[in-house]
């Protein structure tokens, strides 16, 4: 993995945001690819009750200022950033008042999924699309960990499919337990169409729930990680007739696997 360029990007990271499976994956999974001599980056969302003074968050104004066009609107485009400590890990937080500013992640306080989180996801994606582009760091592997990253592939290989800085990246999908019911918007299949993104790459956003959501990253994902034991047995069936690489939950838990796992299987 010497070099290699490995671009990580999660709703949930260690240590901003509480110990879940997720969170912990995040960071563990970049931390094992540097101590092997990758290079790594890490994306996330700058939720307003991450503490920016105990972290060290500082704006990037050379990165900062876009505005990216969500659903016909407008919206300021604010990348702060971070070094996780005795890591040289650097991690990048996508921000914007009116998606990311409230004190909460996913959820209101009576645990309802936030009736935007189909925008946050647009604005979240572009986000970190526009950054690494300015950036000019071409990564390797993208590796995606969870639900609210799922639309990284169907815009990668669609709406940027002509820019050249991701034309050899390779995209992983990491599949976590199923953490809600129903569907997240009734709007997000037209708030997507909005881009002129095929309208046969997005039938799964017509019904926008948990498992048609990790079924659209993995449509367009050349490898997949079952990163939870509780992760449905429709996504693992599913996951297995795209016919790419896949790491089981019981393999991953190995120190190594994922070292393994990009070098043989996914960089071959």
């Amino acid at each position: 993995m010497k070099d290699k360029k490995v671009l990580n990007i999660s709703s949930e990271v260690v240590p901003y945001l509480p110990q879940t499976n997720q969170a912990i994956s995040s960071f563990q999974i970049p931390k094992n690819i540097n101590d092997h001599g990758g290079q790594t980056r890490i994306f996330m969302p700058r939720y307003g009750l991450i503490n920016e003074r105990r972290h060290q968050l500082h704006e990037v104004i050379r990165l900062s200022g876009m505005n990216l066009v969500i659903n016909d609107v407008d919206m300021p485009l604010i990348i702060k950033v971070a070094s996780i400590p005795k890591e040289r890990m650097q991690v990048y937080f996508i921000d914007n008042e009116e998606y990311f500013k409230r004190r909460a992640i996913l959820r209101d306080d009576k645990d309802k999924l936030f009736p935007d989180n189909d925008e946050r996801m647009i604005f979240f994606t572009k986000g970190v699309i526009e950054t690494v582009k300015k950036l000019n760091w071409a990564p390797d592997i993208i590796h995606l960990h969870g639900w609210f990253t799922a639309l990284f592939p169907l815009y990668i290989n669609t709406y940027y499919k002509d820019d050249p800085i991701f034309s050899n990246s390779k995209i992983i999908t990491s599949v976590y337990k199923k953490d809600f019911e129903g569907v997240l918007s009734n709007d997000f299949y037209n708030k997507v169409a909005f881009d002129e993104i095929p309208a046969d790459h997005i039938k799964n956003l017509k019904k926008a729930d948990f498992e048609n959501l990790v079924q659209l990253s993995l449509n367009f994902s050349d490898g997949f990680v079952m990163a939870d034991s509780e992760t449905p047995k429709s996504i693992e069936t599913y996951s297995h007739k795209k016919e790419i690489p896949g790491l089981t939950y019981e393999a991953s838990q190995d120190k190594d696997a994922f070292v393994n796992f990009y070098s043989n299987h996914i960089l071959k």
